[in-house]
């Protein structure tokens, strides 16, 4: 399957019944798929929304009533949904958003990219909040990380964010789903499905007094330290004996992994590590690196985002280098490796 197609597939065996979107290149596969999909199951809901805006609205409709529920779009199209994504935050709200970058800023272009790590690490809107960001790298890992995302999203009672890019999305590739139920959504006693014998609920961001603003926002910076200390993911890769770690995400990892195997042939100690979780980010292995490895190269495809937190993690220890190709650039295994390579001799690693 296609990657975008195999996200909504996976997002329906997850029990995801509701889906709001608007087209945007390079992620309209997912809206297609989900059109038909949704329309062969007799509790399926799909709505090409107006707009961005009226998309991510939908979504906090629909998840106040309990319903599992999933947007998904490309970057500018991402940037249109920021305030409602502050608002599911604030209301601790579950949903599931898709982002497959394009190449920005602006219109950009419809090349993979990922430009848009600060936005979805950092909140990307307005306040204080965050977001579970996942990060995947094959066809298959989008389903994994997609029937996750919704039992992460209704756990935590937080906007889950799944980081791909237009290759991931448009590239083909075998995949397997799990037999019989993948994920069964938990009782909420929290929705809203109507009062009738029983007190009203309400569900709101609006909070005029200080005070109370203040306790929700630490409120929701415990369940992000609760989220922090005990979700973090990534993938180890050739790091025992390495005497030079290279860091990347997604497809940027892929590259990475196979110049890593090109430059292991020539005899260099090169070892990858794959954050998957972008947040909460891998930041324990990395300091437990630091112990042992001196030099670490961050590749992104971007002018220099995940850096910052590679950076942050190992505070001050070991020498970090960035290379990124920004604007929908995307390079071989062996250009890459030509990049290690010259690194690693540089420095005298060999």
């Amino acid at each position: 399957m296609s990657g975008n197609h195999a996200i909504g597939e996976a997002a329906v065996r997850a029990g995801c019944r509701y889906y709001f979107g608007y087209p945007i290149t390079p992620q309209n596969e997912m809206t297609e798929y989900m059109a038909n999909r949704m329309n062969g199951l007799e509790d399926g809901v799909f709505i090409q929304a107006e707009s961005e805006l009226a998309a991510i609205n939908m979504v906090i409709g629909a998840s106040m009533a309990g319903a599992r529920v999933m947007t998904s779009s490309s970057s500018p199209g991402i940037s249109l949904k920021q305030e409602g994504i502050s608002f599911l935050c604030a209301m601790e709200l579950p949903a599931v958003i898709v982002n497959m970058t394009r190449g920005g800023p602006g219109l950009g272009n419809i090349a993979p990219a990922q430009s848009d790590y600060f936005q979805a690490t950092r909140g990307g809107g307005h306040g204080d909040y965050r977001t579970i960001v996942l990060a995947p790298s094959s066809v298959q890992e989008l389903v994994d990380v997609t029937i996750e995302a919704f039992q992460l999203t209704d756990r935590y009672r937080i906007p889950t964010v799944i980081l791909g890019d237009g290759m991931l999305g448009q590239m083909m590739e075998p995949v397997e789903f799990p037999d019989g139920e993948l994920s069964t959504p938990p009782a909420k006693d929290w929705t809203i499905t109507g009062a009738k014998g029983r007190p009203s609920r309400f569900i709101r961001s609006l909070l005029l007094d200080p005070a109370v603003e203040e306790e929700l926002n630490w409120k929701l910076a415990r369940k992000y330290e609760r989220i922090a200390a005990k979700e973090v993911r990534y993938e180890a890769y050739r790091l025992d004996d390495a005497k030079m770690v290279v860091a990347a995400f997604g497809t940027a990892a892929r590259i990475a992994k196979g110049a890593i195997k090109r430059t292991r042939e020539q005899g260099l100690k090169v070892g990858l590590l794959r954050p998957i979780t972008l947040w909460p980010f891998p930041e324990k292995i990395l300091k437990d690196l630091a112990k042992s490895v001196g030099h670490f190269l961050v590749y992104e495809m971007n002018t220099g985002q995940m850096v910052e937190d590679v950076m942050l993690a190992l505070g001050g220890r070991g020498e970090v280098f960035f290379y990124g190709r920004p604007g929908g650039v995307v390079i071989t295994p062996l250009e890459m490796s030509r990049v290690i390579s010259s690194r690693y001799y540089q420095k005298g690693l060999n």
